[in-house]
């Protein structure tokens, strides 16, 4: 029931028809018997600062920032976490009291996915596809997880330095770049294995950014950002290969208790959500 005691969290994107983030959230604000509600509102760029101010008019309680909004809307928000200032890029904000504060639950849903699979980050060597924003917030998580090194490759070495350079600026930790031609040699010494890519995503669901004739012997943890399809291309060459992967619903599942921990305070039960999705 809706009423004049009802905590509004929306989502703001462009598009935002395509997001589990209702689900997830209506359920556990259900599940913990809270009057909160959740709603999308598809916002155009131009728009963002006017949204923003609305959150702030109508006191709406919190929200989700999806694409292309992460990055844009941190100059209207009154402050940021330590951890989205690094990442530069915010995808949870908190109403306190009219004071708007930006959160990154991204890299810290995934190194929390890692860790559930009973694998450990510190220090292990670590190599990231992809230099986009999923890219930079794992990247500042397994940094702050002591990881031994992180290889960033990319097609654009520049945005692949970017993201290194950060992590040279705020942690003791080694870092390597390369372009996205990868072969068996350099995956000997890597434990960890990233796909931040949209490669594989549905609709182009037969396309890869490993090619599926390599053939790795060692025994790394395979990630993939990806959730749609559940099981990617790039998971299969991994699972062909005899190796353990972990799949994009656990990272969308947990930056979610994440940041329904920021808004409510309670840490949400992951395997209900494991059931809804």
């Amino acid at each position: 029931m809706i009423d004049g005691k009802t905590k509004l969290i929306c989502l703001l994107g462009h598009p935002v028809g395509h997001s589990f983030s209702p689900n997830i959230h209506n359920f556990l604000f259900k599940k913990y018997n809270l009057n909160y509600k959740y709603m999308c509102f598809d916002v155009n760029p131009e728009k963002l600062e006017d949204s923003v101010s609305g959150i702030k008019a109508l006191k709406i309680f919190g929200a989700n920032i999806t694409v292309p909004h992460k990055v844009n809307i941190l100059k209207y928000l009154d402050e940021i976490s330590f951890n989205a200032k690094l990442i530069g890029a915010v995808n949870t904000i908190k109403n306190e009291n009219g004071k708007l504060v930006g959160y990154n639950t991204d890299g810290i849903g995934f190194v929390n996915s890692i860790l559930e699979k009973g694998y450990k980050i510190k220090g292990k060597n670590i190599m990231i596809l992809g230099a986009g924003g999923g890219a930079r917030s794992i990247a500042v998580e397994i940094a702050n997880s002591r990881a031994k090194s992180i290889e960033i490759r990319n097609r654009s070495l520049e945005k692949a330095n970017n993201i290194c350079g950060l992590i040279k600026d705020n942690f003791d930790i080694e870092t390597n770049t390369g372009d996205l031609n990868i072969g068996q040699k350099d995956l000997e010494s890597i434990d960890i294995l990233i796909n931040t890519t949209s490669l594989g995503m549905n609709p182009n669901i037969n396309s890869s950014v490993i090619d599926e004739n390599i053939k790795i012997n060692n025994d790394m943890l395979v990630c993939d950002i990806v959730y749609n399809p559940r099981e990617t291309k790039f998971l299969k060459w991994a699972k062909y290969n005899n190796l353990e992967t972990l799949g994009g619903i656990d990272m969308l599942i947990n930056q979610a208790i994440e940041a329904f921990y920021i808004w409510t305070g309670i840490k949400a039960d992951k395997k209900e959500l494991e059931s809804i999705l």
